[in-house]
């Protein structure tokens, strides 16, 4: 499987993000299945690779970003918050960072039920929690954001162990809401994501000084016949 490095086709001028893994899509399910348990490990592989193989320490908070808008990422975030939750040592927050004007809810997204104060955040697991956007960018502002909402945002991710910060597709909004954590982490899209576009985002990013932590690669699918899927 290629790098980022390979992806793009040029000669880094800096150290560059890793390619974490492939998420591919799983097949539909008609009994239980083991391409479910190999989904799951590329899930643990990811947060091992991502949280905890740095020199420096682990890392912290991260922002999920799609270079694709078509991209669903919501889903995501949530297996590697569950994941990093699952250790039972670390307290965790999903935190819907999508600043989108046209950007459903993120607990909605993913069918969770809200409190009536929806402004506040509630577990919905053991050591995790949802951490909603009227936490940090209230519906009064009509989504413009100021330096006092990034920096609400940035103190919601310090009241967490780790928090995973689901954002909108990369732009420059995307990238302020970088620079709130340790860094994003770009969800190229198989098949569609162009190399030209992901070198062209990847050098915005450098400008903006948001650190670019690796790469995930979504939407592969399982080279796996239909008929054998009937049979797993």
């Amino acid at each position: 499987m290629s790098t980022f490095r390979e992806l793009l086709g040029d000669t880094p001028t800096a150290p560059e993000p890793r390619l974490l893994t492939e998420i591919r899509e799983q097949p539909p399910r008609r009994a239980v299945s083991p391409v479910v348990s190999v989904h799951s490990q590329q899930i643990r592989a990811l947060v091992q690779q991502l949280f905890f193989r740095h020199e420096s320490g682990p890392v912290r908070h991260v922002g999920f970003a799609p270079v694709e808008a078509s991209t669903a990422t919501a889903t995501l975030c949530l297996e590697v918050a569950k994941t990093l939750a699952e250790e039972d040592r670390y307290d965790v927050g999903l935190i819907d960072a999508n600043a989108h004007p046209d950007a459903a809810p993120l607990q909605g997204q993913l069918q969770i039920a809200s409190p009536s104060r929806a402004e506040a955040d509630w577990p919905i697991a053991k050591r995790l929690w949802m951490i909603p956007r009227q936490s940090w960018l209230p519906d009064a502002c009509g989504h413009r954001i100021t330096d006092q909402h990034l920096s609400r945002l940035r103190e919601l991710t310090t009241e967490f162990d780790f928090s995973i910060l689901w954002c909108a597709p990369v732009s420059w909004l995307t990238a302020s809401i970088g620079q709130t954590c340790d860094g994003l982490v770009l969800v190229l899209t198989a098949n569609k994501t162009r190399r030209l576009v992901a070198a062209q985002i990847k050098d915005q990013l450098s400008k903006a000084k948001v650190p670019l932590l690796g790469t995930v690669l979504a939407e592969r699918r399982f080279p796996v016949p239909q008929g054998l899927y009937r049979s797993l």
